[in-house]
């Protein structure tokens, strides 16, 4: 889904993660704190068992926004990131973003980017992404 997007538009993507991808996050990035990694040690965490990267989940941001919305020709200008609550391996999740502005003289928009717990509902990453698209915006 390649979009032409408009102030107040916005897209939902479902997600998940496994443990398989955050070890390969782990040995990619060289962050092997074992929160992440060892469920023992995860259980004597407040967390009782791992969580996922932060960066690792906030990756979906990437992904959808330079290939489905607003897609293909869009370049990162910026991104802010809060991490509200802790990931967890094989939950479902939600992305959700939605066009807060575009400046199209400079063909730049301002996208609001979320995680949200499919179960709980409860927002588990937040965000803006400042997006440059000479072909969308």
């Amino acid at each position: 889904m390649n979009v032409d997007p408009v102030v107040d538009s916005s897209f939902e993507q479902p997600f998940r993660l496994t443990q398989e991808e955050v070890q390969r996050f782990a040995d990619l990035t060289g962050d092997n704190n074992p929160i992440h990694l060892d469920a023992e040690y995860a259980a004597t965490t407040s967390f009782k068992k791992p969580i996922i990267h932060g960066m690792l989940g906030a990756t979906i941001f990437t992904k959808v926004l330079g290939t489905q919305f607003p897609g293909f020709g869009s370049i990162y200008l910026k991104q802010t990131l809060e991490f509200l609550r802790p990931m967890f391996v094989e939950t479902d999740y939600k992305a959700v973003f939605t066009i807060k502005s575009i400046n199209a003289e400079k063909h730049i928009a301002e996208i609001s980017t979320e995680i949200v717990d499919a179960t709980t509902k409860k927002v588990v990453t937040r965000g803006v992404a400042t997006m440059i698209n000479t072909e969308k915006f």
